[in-house]
């Protein structure tokens, strides 16, 4: 009797090969995500008050013309802004998106009869300012002490700092400013109430009116910093908690190196780069902060000037701030996101 012999050819699960990808491909992705991203927003800016009920752009013109007349070619921009009644969609997008390269967002109603992206140029530098310092001051601040607080859980510091850093982080922006408003402001006397800077000094670079500038922006610089620092120091401590205890962190504290450099140079180093990511998510949160915080300080940024155009009924002070905070919101977002693509090589990897 023969023996019948069967060969089963072996199966191979199909699964994808990681592949790292170089840092100017990584770069040149990322850009075109955010390229989308963009469209998106400046799409959504231009359909909205196109879906508000009636005729928006007449509505306007009849506001504005109670302040002061109008020039034919004012109204004119103020139906290329809005869209005029019966003019195709497809026109309309194409006549918008051509504006806002050329930066033409129209006439502030508020601030009549200034062009809208001379009322933000105005604002712009105030915000970028104030953000960009709290942002990266909160950063560095949380990030440090949560590193402080993860290699020496238990202690003194650490059961003082960790739950205060919960309970700042739970207050909403406003309400901080409010309280140090009252007390350093209304109570104490010791900074100013509000603004930007004292109303007898002319803008320049001389020394009275940066110190104006330094004073007036302490409280809000603080509000933004004291809110969003606690998220920091949380994040950077359970992330350190968890690092210490890796197979790395052990064998470098074998080699009988020192303390500080197993855990900056070994423990630190790896568990910043959650914190690093999700600096790029919390941009949003610490922009929408930051414009609650200049309306309770009347801090003549972005902030103060939404909250004129919705007082004022301002439409194209609004749909144009809206547009600006969105952009700013994406490019910083690409910023962070393109910074952690070069810290960590894992960021750049991808499935062949």
């Amino acid at each position: 009797m023969t023996a019948v012999t069967t060969t089963t050819a072996p199966v191979v699960a199909k699964t994808g090969r990681r592949v790292g990808l170089g840092p100017a491909r990584y770069f040149l992705r990322r850009l075109g995500f955010y390229a989308v991203a963009t469209w998106v927003a400046l799409t959504l800016n231009f359909l909205i008050p196109r879906l508000m009920p009636g005729d928006p752009a007449s509505a306007l013109v009849m506001q504005m013309q109670q302040k002061q007349a109008l020039s034919s070619e004012q109204v004119a921009g103020i139906y290329r802004l809005f869209g005029k009644p019966g003019e195709p969609l497809w026109d309309q997008y194409a006549t918008y998106v051509g504006q806002v390269l050329h930066f033409d967002f129209g006439i502030s109603v508020a601030y009549y009869p200034t062009p809208v992206w001379e009322v933000i140029r105005t604002g712009l530098p105030w915000t970028i300012g104030l953000v960009g310092l709290t942002a990266v001051l909160a950063f560095v601040l949380g990030t440090a002490a949560g590193v402080v607080c993860g290699s020496r859980v238990g202690s003194r510091f650490d059961s003082i700092a960790t739950p205060a850093a919960m309970f700042l982080g739970s207050l909403p922006y406003f309400w901080v400013a409010l309280l140090l408003l009252m007390a350093f402001g209304a109570q104490l006397g010791w900074l100013p109430l509000g603004g930007g800077y004292d109303g007898d000094l002319v803008p320049s670079f001389n020394g009275p009116f940066l110190a104006s500038v330094v004073s007036h922006g302490i409280l809000p610089a603080l509000t933004v910093v004291l809110s969003s620092v606690g998220g920091w120091l949380v994040g950077m401590r359970n992330m350190m908690v968890t690092t210490v205890s890796e197979d790395y962190v052990l064998l470098a504290r074998a080699k009988g190196l020192s303390k500080g450099r197993v855990m900056f140079q070994y423990a630190a180093r790896n568990a910043v780069l959650p914190s690093v990511a999700g600096f790029a998510l919390t941009i949003g949160t610490v922009v929408s902060g930051q414009l609650l915080v200049e309306i309770v300080f009347a801090y003549p940024g972005v902030g103060y000037l939404l909250y004129q155009a919705v007082t004022n009924v301002d439409y194209p002070l609004m749909q144009a701030l809206f547009l600006n905070v969105s952009l700013s919101v994406l490019a910083a977002n690409f910023l962070a996101d393109s910074v952690y693509g070069l810290i960590d090589p894992r960021a750049r990897e991808t499935r062949s």
